[in-house]
Order: structure tokens, then C-alpha cells, then sequence
């Protein structure tokens, strides 16, 4: 599939909808002709940064080698994804591509080293960061962060803790890469090379007017439950209420644990309190010992409350519209968690949600978590609303 903005205008200022404020393009990953289509999809620039979201269909090697030639001395991050979200909503098997025109837009992007994460050497590469785009910009007044990390290195909830001091004001969002539903490998793209075990923060500096956002449609229900054996570093839970945890699970929902699948983990997820608001802390699967893996941190002694969902679309047509209150986002780019894919497809509202995503311009991917500034959350959608430069 090539994408419907698939043509170079004459000049980044035709560029209809929005597209002038962040060109974005798509096609299939297999396709020996992706780069040229993206390319031409995105159009002529200049930009200050490209951003590839790459279903896992995608052969990497020959992606890495491609990458110089296709966007000369243009940084290019990316990661795998559970899913794409492309200009027409929801895809599968596809390379979406987002472009930041030079001409609003001003980043540095840090890579990390999870297995070797030094808090107060980030702190410092982040405030650094941070005033060389202030000196280079000081007429542009807003500021976010966008975050790629590794979804399988159990190590997001570390790492936003630690960016979050060096951030200051700065808001964060961002998301974990994904492996379809195989849950077997994921990477992050930096440097021309698909990494394990890594991380690349995007500092964005902007003349646009930006909103960081976070939303879900799920609702906190009166029944609670402790976890009373968990092995936080494997993010695994072993007991619920002294019970094996996924007997107990299933007991509260009314089920036979060996009903227990994806889906069931999508349409009835857990949430913790915290700061006055409720946090997913989404179920990746049951162990075959019966144990809980979870997307995110687990602990001993943690109070978990089950949570209903609202109707999806409904929900999100409303979240999305809100964001146009002051006047409508020439672009939305999204982290959106893989149990909203799984849920809208096992309820019948796939359809509508991608609808929704294609009318608002969202563009983006299906994660193994987000990021939302110092915290690494589940079954959200955390992005950014970026309104048009006044003239």
C-alpha cells in the first residue's frame, strides 16, 4: 500500500491538512520500493529529524543499510512496533514515517544504554541538551520530549525515573517497541543500527504550540486485590490475596483460569492508585505455571483494583476532540498500547477506532508500554498535539 500523500509537493508550505506542520508517510515493509515512497511521501524538507515506526515484518539489515542514502545527514530514530498507526488509522505490515520540517522544529537526540544506566551522567547530557536548543531557539517557547525504548529490557520504569530530573518542566511521553504479539525480540533504531537493550529521547524544541497528553477509558470498579508474592526484577507475580495469582485473578472475574487469554487481560485490567490517579498496570500474560507477567513495575504489597472500560471509540472521539478546544492539532503523534488494539478488535470497534485515528491525523504505533513523564504506563494512549506556528 502506498501512501494517499504518496506525491512531492512543489514546496513544504503546500503541503494540505496539516502535513506541512509534520509530513508523515507510509508503506508496506516489504516493499523493495519503501524508501522511495517514503521519501517522496514525506517531501522535499528540510528536516531536522525523521521518525520510523517498522512493523517487525520488516527485514532490519536491509532497513540499516538503506537509511544514509534515503535521508542524507538527517538523524533517524525508529523502533519495532505491536502494530502501526498510519495516516489511514490502524495498519499491519507497514513502515510509517514522520518527518520534523527545519523550519519549526529543533531536537538532539541522546541514546541510552540501558544495561549500562548512569542517572546523574543522563542528567547531565539532558540539561546540556536542553540549553544548546535554548541558545540555538530562544524565540521558540515550547518544549517535549518523545521517548523510544526497548519493550522487552524491563527497564522503562527505570529509565523515566531517571530522565525526569533532567528534564525539569520539559513533558515527556513516549513508547515501548513492540513484536507484533510474539513477544520475542524488540529494537530501537539510532545511529543506522537496530539496538537491543536501548533507548533514544528526542529533545524537541518547536515555534508550534504543543499539548502532551495522556488518555484511557477505563474505570476503577470497587474490587480491590493485594499482591502478596511477585518477583518485581521479572515484573511477575506469583500471589493474589495468598492465592496462585492467576487462580485468583480469574476467581474475582468468574472465570476458569484456563480462560485466561490476551484478550481477557485487554477488556478486564488492573490499576493502581497513585498521586490521586489511577495507573494501568496491564497483564502481559499467564506463565504456564500460572504466574502473572505484567507490562510494567509490580511489588509486593501493591493494591490492585479491577477496572471496566467505556466504550472505546466513544471515549476517544471524545479525548480527541477536546484537544481541538483551542483550535484544531495540525498533527497528533501517538504511543498506543497493543491491549487497546487487542480490545477494539475483540469488541468490534476496530473499525470505528481507526476511523477516529485517520479523521484526527493521528499517526503513530501500537506499544509494549508508554511513557508519560516520569512514569512508564500501560493500556493508555500517551502523544503529542501539535498546533500550527502562528504567522
Amino acid at each position: 500500500m502506498i501512501a494517499a500523500d504518496d506525491t512531492a509537493p512543489a514546496a513544504a508550505g503546500a503541503l494540505p491538512d496539516g502535513l506541512s506542520v509534520m509530513p508523515r508517510a507510509h508503506a508496506e515493509a516489504r516493499d523493495p520500493e519503501a524508501f522511495a515512497k517514503l521519501v517522496r511521501g514525506l517531501g522535499p524538507g528540510p528536516f531536522v529529524a525523521v521518525i520510523l515506526f517498522i512493523s517487525p515484518q520488516a527485514d532490519r539489515a536491509v532497513l540499516a543499510s538503506g537509511l544514509s542514502a534515503a535521508f542524507p545527514g538527517v538523524p533517524v530514530i525508529g523502533c519495532t512496533t505491536a502494530g502501526e498507526i498510519s495516516p489511514e488509522g490502524y495498519s499491519e505490515g507497514e513502515i510509517v514515517a514522520v518527518a520534523l520540517p527545519r523550519a519549526s522544529f529543533a531536537v538532539d537526540c541522546l541514546g541510552v544504554d540501558l544495561g549500562a544506566l548512569d542517572q546523574q551522567e543522563l542528567i547531565g547530557r539532558l540539561i546540556r541538551a536542553r540549553a544548546g536548543l535554548a541558545r540555538r531557539h530562544p524565540d521558540w517557547e515550547d518544549e517535549f520530549a518523545f521517548v523510544l525504548v526497548d519493550g522487552l529490557s524491563i527497564r522503562e520504569d527505570e529509565l523515566t525515573a531517571a530522565l525526569g530530573p533532567g528534564l525539569g518542566p520539559v513533558p515527556l511521553f513516549g513508547g515501548s517497541a513492540g513484536d507484533g504479539t510474539r513477544f520475542a525480540e524488540t529494537f530501537v533504531l539510532q545511529d543506522g543500527q537496530f539496538r537491543q537493550g536501548w533507548a533514544v529521547l528526542m529533545l524537541v524544541r518547536t515555534a508550534c504550540k504543543v499539548k502532551v497528553f495522556s488518555l484511557n477509558h477505563l474505570t476503577p470498579t470497587n474490587r480491590r486485590m493485594v499482591v502478596t508474592g511477585a518477583d518485581p526484577a521479572r515484573r511477575v507475580v506469583h500471589q493474589i490475596n495468598a492465592e496462585p495469582a492467576a487462580q485468583e485473578y480469574a476467581r474475582l472475574l468468574g472465570k476458569d483460569p484456563a480462560q485466561l487469554t490476551t484478550f481477557t487481560f485487554a477488556a478486564h485490567p488492573v490499576v493502581v492508585r497513585i498521586g490521586g490517579s489511577h495507573h494501568v498496570r496491564a497483564i502481559q500474560q499467564m506463565a504456564p505455571n500460572g504466574d502473572l507477567v505484567f507490562f510494567s513495575a509490580i511489588d509486593e504489597g501493591l493494591v490492585l483494583t479491577l477496572a471496566e472500560p467505556q466504550d472505546m471509540a466513544v471515549h476517544l472521539d471524545s479525548a480527541l476532540n477536546a484537544l481541538s478546544e483551542a483550535g484544531k492539532p495540525a498533527a497528533i503523534l501517538a504511543c498506543d498500547c497493543i491491549l487497546r488494539r487487542i480490545e477494539a478488535m475483540e469488541n468490534q470497534r476496530f473499525g470505528a477506532v481507526s476511523s477516529l485515528l485517520k479523521s484526527h491525523g493521528v499517526v503513530g504505533f501500537s506499544t509494549y508500554g508508554e511513557q508519560l513523564n516520569s512514569m512508564h504506563v500501560n493500556q493508555t494512549m500517551t502523544g503529542v498535539a501539535i498546533y500550527p506556528p502562528k504567522a
